[in-house]
């Protein structure tokens, strides 16, 4: 296969040498720029000692993170550093527009895969493999970036989801101590390693609020519960019960201070993850109560005190061993810290029992000093991992949230990483074959299945030789021969396994693979396999045995007797197992393998990988040693080689990370084509997208094909570069390559152009919003006038009809007091005919006597202003009570003595004349007051500037005042 170093190729190899050399001195003679350097696909040439100087001046420097394309490379800088995982560093990536304009950090590959599930193409499930060997910070960077879910995908809207969302961070942040005090441990070469694999599912709801979480575990080193190799550790939790219990709990578990135990190596040794308080409170959150907690860790302490159980051999081999003084206590505090009865504890540990023959008769026969120590360690593995097992439940239960109530996920993986040590085992081979399937599984997304798909379109490509590590995976796992294979066949056949037989089989029927070593120096029986991050020698001794991980079931019966009430849980009592464990020899089921286990709970981890996003970070150890700041480049460039970043780094520079088919490309990117002046006229034709539905599968891919190009030609526009009347190749930008199928891109053409799609949304809702509301306020306007309409409508027939009752009531009112003042009229002239004449009769003498003009004028303005002095004895303003009777009296030239008495008499006056209304009488007047025929006429309302005052006083509304 050809290769290309960015650009660079030539016909002679010496030139191309002799030309490299210069470019790489070149560039490691500028120290400065180096650590400045955010992305490795920058540094040209690419090789591994540039690469290796680039990401030394970065560490010295304090700058622990670098992007390798796809790749973040993540340098473990053995050191606290303040601020680096803070809240605040959290919620500035993740408010940042573009986060990965800023410095490379994991919370920028979590920021990614968030912004990715809850993005409208396609959204997919995310998953993040942190890979790397033992000690390079895996573990750390797994609980920083939970921490940063649980950070942003937590922002509910109302109170009561706020505490949910509390409460789901908290126990999802609390199952990291609760799962690294009980699976994890110091090694050699890390004082925190995982002994087990786990990946950890995030479940996000369709608003992106995270709701839950799912823990999946595989393969815990149950076996370092009895077996710890030398200057390592048991599990955290045993240190921690021994450091951190108060003076009451240690009687309860029987741990005295300064008790030493067989398997809790190195008791001396003070690390950071020895705090029994954060456990135990992790533990509370978890719904883990304080009783249940105390019965685990006297679980443990009983698992303590059974490593102290030492066995004696036994002078007859008929007899069972013996124990050791010290041995008998023991037993007696582990029997009673497991609720065990110590007679049927000693007897399933030194007896075996044996069912043979059809008729499954049952054989008992002691057991030799090895085979009860294997039986002790057995116990005490059975009991672990249940408790491991059951722990993973609780904590599931806890933070694991409905199905329906989640629709997209984020994976975080998180297992051991590569191991050699000077003694491996069947531990080491299946950890070491987990990360050969991460790294294929790398390779064949990332540089295989990329470059492949590249020729397949018919792109540009010239390919990138990159290391494939599938024939070592052959050699594992391959069919019909393989390591797997070859231990699973011996652990099936009915014969004692020996290490070097198994050796020989192992070289003799894989000789023909490059990735098997030999190693003749060696003493001890073992082989040697070529991983792709250095070879590893595997000890044969036991190896089938722990393949095998059997358990008789007799200790199994033993512990479903335990009156403990946490072991009862651990160890029910079924009886279907009862039945069925006495099968005919013939129809017995081979039990499953510790390998085949193992490799089916891989294979399905692979499948969930291979239906999410995948992103990559690769945990660097910079030392061996865990000092800060020291850089060897020695194991630095062993690991860089065997994950294949220089590969990876070539691949990402010039490939292209983003794939969008031309369907899905052309719906959501055609409206970009408002910004081409020529093909407005074709988008805003109301009839193209019918005839385009309507086109056969030719016409219509051609049509798509110039709708793309149609978009292609104004990417130069974005992009900030001139277009030039060429053809579509080359007027399309790098960034961007259209293929058979599908459009590829990079991230920044990618993020160029949902920027460019934001902005012709925006315009869009803009000329929508102006439409709308231009179009409500002419519909308000239509409104607004309307009602006026007919306001003015009503206003007018209240008017009218408010008039025609004014007129009505005063025409009623005319008419009444005319009538009323004829009549009135009529009987006063009546009234005073007849006196006028009596009294000129009498005072005269004769009827004939003529009056004085003066006095005969003066006495007809009394009888034409007598009604007037009447009205104004009435009026309402200004007159009332006893100045309106002196007004009548003034009027009728009236004596004020007499103003209660309904005759009225007059004084004798000097003058002479009439005395009446219309002649003053000359005796006695007697005045009638009569009850007038209209309605109102005696009623007189309060008076007010608005009322209508007269001699007849009628009150038609309070409201408008009525003028007659």
């Amino acid at each position: 296969m050809l290769q290309q170093l960015n650009g660079h190729s030539s016909s002679s190899h010496d030139q191309s040498k002799v030309s490299l050399r210069e470019d790489i001195q070149e560039f490691l003679s500028g120290e400065a720029p180096l650590h400045q350097l955010d992305d490795l696909t920058k540094v040209n040439p690419v090789t591994l000692e540039t690469v290796l100087r680039c990401l030394q001046a970065r560490y010295m420097v304090d700058t622990f993170y670098t992007n390798a394309g796809c790749t973040l490379v993540a340098l473990n800088p053995f050191k606290p550093v303040p601020g680096l995982y803070s809240p605040e560093m959290m919620r500035e990536y993740h408010a940042a527009s573009q986060p990965q304009k800023l410095k490379p950090h994991i919370f920028t590959v979590g920021e990614q895969t968030y912004r990715n599930v809850k993005s409208l193409i396609e959204p997919v499930n995310q998953s993040i493999v942190v890979s790397g060997e033992s000690g390079a910070g895996k573990t750390w960077t797994s609980r920083c970036l939970m921490k940063f879910y649980a950070v942003v995908a937590t922002s509910p809207t109302s109170w009561e989801n706020h505490k949910i969302a509390e409460r789901i961070e908290q126990r999802i942040l609390n199952s990291n101590p609760v799962m690294e005090a009980f699976g994890n441990a110091c090694t050699l070469r890390n004082d925190n390693s995982s002994r087990f694999g786990k990946f950890i599912q995030l479940q996000l709801n369709r608003a992106q609020q995270m709701t839950g979480a799912a823990v999946q575990t595989y393969l815990l080193e149950k076996t370092r519960v009895a077996c710890q190799a030398s200057s390592e550790r048991n599990f955290h939790i045993f240190y921690q019960i021994c450091k951190g219990a108060s003076e009451e709990e240690r009687v309860q578990w029987h741990l005295p201070k300064g008790s030493t135990f067989s398997w809790l190596p190195n008791p001396e040794r003070t690390l950071e993850e020895d705090c029994f308080e954060v456990t135990r409170e992790a533990m509370l959150h978890l719904g883990i109560d304080t009783p249940t907690q105390n019965n685990i860790f006297k679980v443990l302490a009983g698992l303590l005190h059974l490593g102290n159980v030492q066995f004696a051999d036994s002078e007859d081999e008929a007899q069972p061993c013996q124990l050791t003084e010290e041995a008998k206590c023991s037993v007696r505090t582990s029997a009673s810290l497991l609720q065990l009865p110590e007679n049927m504890l000693l007897e399933t540990l030194r007896i075996r029992t044996i069912r043979a023959g059809r008729q499954q008769q049952v054989f008992r026969k002691a057991c030799s000093r090895a085979e009860c120590d294997t039986r002790r360690d057995c116990l005490a593995k059975l009991v672990y991992a249940r408790l491991f097992d059951w722990l993973v439940l609780v904590i599931n239960s806890s933070i694991y949230a409905d199905p329906d109530s989640w629709t997209t996920f984020i994976g975080l993986l998180d297992v051991y990483g590569f191991e050699s040590f000077p003694d491996n085992s069947l531990e080491q081979l299946c950890i070491n074959y987990a990360n050969e399937k991460l790294q294929q599984h790398f390779v064949a997304h990332y540089l295989r299945a990329q470059q492949e798909e590249y020729a397949v379109e018919g792109l540009e490509w010239s390919f990138v030789n990159y290391q494939d590590n599938q024939t070592c995976l052959d050699l594992i796992e391959g069919s019909p021969i393989s390591i797997c294979s070859l231990i699973n066949e011996e652990c099936r056949l009915n014969r004692p396994s020996s290490a070097a037989q198994l050796q020989t089989r192992i070289e003799s029927a894989l000789a023909g693979s490059p990735c098997l070593g030999h190693n003749k120096l060696s003493r001890e029986p073992s082989f040697v396999v070529v991983h792709f991050a250095g070879p590893v020698r595997y000890h044969t001794a036991g190896l089938v045995e722990k393949n095998k991980d059997p358990v008789p079931p007799e200790l199994t019966g033993l512990l479903q007797q335990s009156q403990h009430s946490l072991l009862t849980v651990l160890f029910p009592t079924d009886p279907k197992e009862k039945t069925q464990e006495k099968p005919s020899g013939q129809n017995r089921t081979p039990a499953l393998t510790v390998v085949s286990k193992f490799k089916a709970s891989l294979e399905q981890l692979l499948r969930i990988l291979q239906n999410t996003t995948p992103h990559y970070i690769r945990c660097i150890k910079p030392n061996s040693q865990g000092q800060p700041q020291s850089f060897l480049q020695e194991e630095v460039l062993s690991q860089l080689e065997a994950c294949g970043l220089v590969e990876t780094i070539h691949i990402s520079a010039a490939g292209f990370p983003i794939r969008v088919s031309h369907q899905n490309f052309m719906e959501r990117y055609e409206l970009l084509r408002r910004l081409c002046p020529q093909a407005s006229s074709s988008f805003h034709n109301p009839y193209s997208a019918k005839e385009h539905s309507e086109q056969p599968p030719q016409g219509e891919a051609a049509t798509l094909q110039t709708l793309l190009q149609d978009i292609l030609h104004i990417l130069p526009a974005l992009t900030g570069t001139a277009a030039t009347p060429v053809d579509s190749a080359e007027c399309t930008p790098a960034p961007l390559q259209c293929g058979r199928t599908k459009v590829f891109m990079t991230d920044f053409m990618l993020e160029l152009l949902e920027n460019r799609r934001t902005q012709v949304l925006e315009q869009c809702a803009r000329c929508i919003q102006c439409g709308w509301r231009q179009h409500q306020r002419r519909k308000q306007k239509r409104q607004r006038r309307a009602a006026t309409l007919i306001q003015a409508a009503v206003r007018s027939w209240l008017t009218r009809k408010h008039i025609q009752r004014l007129h009505i009531a005063a025409t009623v009112i005319k008419h009444a007091w005319q009538k009323w003042r004829i009549r009135m009229a009529f009987l006063a002239s009546k009234e005073l005919d007849g006196l006028e004449e009596k009294h000129f009769s009498q005072a005269h003498g004769s009827p004939n006597s003529p009056l004085p003009p003066m006095q005969t004028r003066l006495l007809g303005a009394i009888i034409r202003l007598w009604p007037l002095g009447l009205v104004l004895a009435n009026a309402a303003v200004g007159i009332r009570g006893f100045q309106r009777k002196l007004v009548v009296h003034a009027c009728l030239q009236l004596p004020s003595s007499s103003s209660r008495s309904s005759s009225v008499q007059t004084a004798q006056q000097d003058q002479a004349g009439v005395r009446s209304i219309r002649a003053l009488p000359q005796g006695s007047i007697r005045f009638h007051c009569r009850k007038s025929p209209l309605r109102y006429a005696d009623t007189c309302p309060e008076p007010s500037p608005s009322s209508v005052t007269g001699f007849n006083q009628i009150l038609l509304e309070k409201h408008r005042p009525i003028h007659v």
